[in-house]
């Protein structure tokens, strides 16, 4: 009797599940899961170089990693506001964009602020990650550094009830003024609407 081959003429693995499990491994070992603040890590760690060693001087919990040839930068938010305006003055002239993720039941820090810089003069980009917890979802505002933050940091507040402290004017921006919750929250309601089709029977 043939025993069935591990891999194929080339390398590749001969069945699909081996293939699934070589091609797309999980993105979260279970380390990651419900860890402390600043704990859970994707990329692997890597020394800050001469561009950002000096912005990360003396921020205590910073992590600078390397996440699918990506520049991650893990920060708490008590420095978040000291390290834009350092980073914007060392050459990251824009702020991309500002966004969130609600780690529901994944994490014990609920929420994840995200912040995407770039630096044309240097040709870089740098994602700093910087973690919220549910009972206190507050972070610095980075509008007095990048003003075109305003919107992004409205959309995070409007969709996810994050508070951005200092922004100008932190008011929704895509849901009614007087709609009550967060959509993109993991345990908000998506709720229903009853549908009548001909001849069906009445929906009550």
């Amino acid at each position: 009797m043939t025993e069935k081959p591990t891999s194929g003429g080339d390398g590749a693995p001969a069945d699909v599940s081996t293939a699934v499990t070589v091609a797309a491994p999980l993105r979260h070992t279970g380390a990651d899961i419900l860890t402390p603040p600043g704990d859970a890590t994707v990329g692997k760690e890597k020394e800050a170089d001469a561009l950002l060693g000096p912005l990360l001087a003396g921020i205590e919990g910073a992590r600078l990693e390397d996440s699918h040839g990506q520049e991650v930068l893990r920060l708490p938010r008590q420095h978040l506001l000291e390290f834009c305006r350092a980073a914007r003055e060392a050459g990251f002239e824009m702020c991309v964009d500002v966004t969130a993720v609600d780690w529901y039941r994944l994490r014990r820090t609920r929420f994840e602020v995200v912040v995407s810089l770039l630096s044309r003069q240097h040709r870089r980009r740098l994602r700093v990650l910087v973690p919220v917890p549910a009972d206190d979802p507050v972070v610095p505002s980075v509008v007095p550094v990048w003003p075109g933050a305003s919107y992004g940091e409205r959309e995070a507040y409007d969709m996810f009830g994050i508070v951005f402290e200092g922004h100008p004017d932190l008011t929704r921006i895509l849901m009614p003024d007087d709609w009550e919750g967060y959509p993109l929250r993991k345990d908000f309601s998506v709720g229903s609407v009853p549908v009548q089709f001909k001849g069906s029977h009445k929906v009550t």
